[in-house]
């Protein structure tokens, strides 16, 4: 769990976009894969089948989250944590202003690209698994991470993120 935390909540945070609910939807992942550990027969394929059951626990998060209102509170990018005496790795991750821009750029895409663009350039991910995860064909998989890369990368202009400006532009 410790080795794979900060990876899990980074998923969490990119797919519902608040550190609390981020944390929560992890500690749900980890109830799963202990629940599920005697399905995963290789251990090759333990990252693969770890991510998949993140995916899905936070898909079914935000299908839960659709019947209720969204809580107007601190955004996740201000928030700090309490409970340990360090920032913890999404902490890190948002510390500088070039990923709290993408980060908000990220919030700005479509739900299709902004998975593409987290399972596969931020999580690492291989295209014949996102394949895999997603259920679609790899020539599918393989368009829809360049047309996400272009989204991403107009979604970063938008936000005043162009190359000639500078750190100004993030807030």
């Amino acid at each position: 769990m410790r080795q794979e935390q900060g990876r899990v909540c980074s998923i969490a945070l990119g797919y519902v976009g608040d550190q609390d609910e981020a944390f929560d939807v992890a500690q749900e992942i980890f109830v799963r894969v202990w629940n599920r550990l005697a399905t995963c027969t290789d251990l090759e394929r333990f990252g693969p089948w770890l991510m998949s059951i993140a995916r899905n626990a936070c898909l079914d998060h935000l299908r839960r989250r659709k019947a209720r209102p969204p809580r107007q509170d601190v955004p996740a990018d201000e928030m700090h944590d309490l409970r340990s005496g360090g920032p913890t790795p999404e902490d890190t991750w948002l510390s500088t202003s070039r990923q709290r821009l993408v980060h908000r750029a990220l919030g700005n895409l479509s739900d299709i690209n902004r998975e593409i663009i987290l399972l596969k350039d931020i999580q690492g991910l291989a295209l014949e698994e996102i394949a895999g995860m997603l259920e679609l064909p790899l020539g599918t998989v393989k368009s829809r991470s360049s047309r996400a890369r272009t989204e991403l990368a107009q979604a970063i202009v938008d936000l005043g993120g162009g190359p000639d400006t500078g750190q100004e532009a993030v807030s």
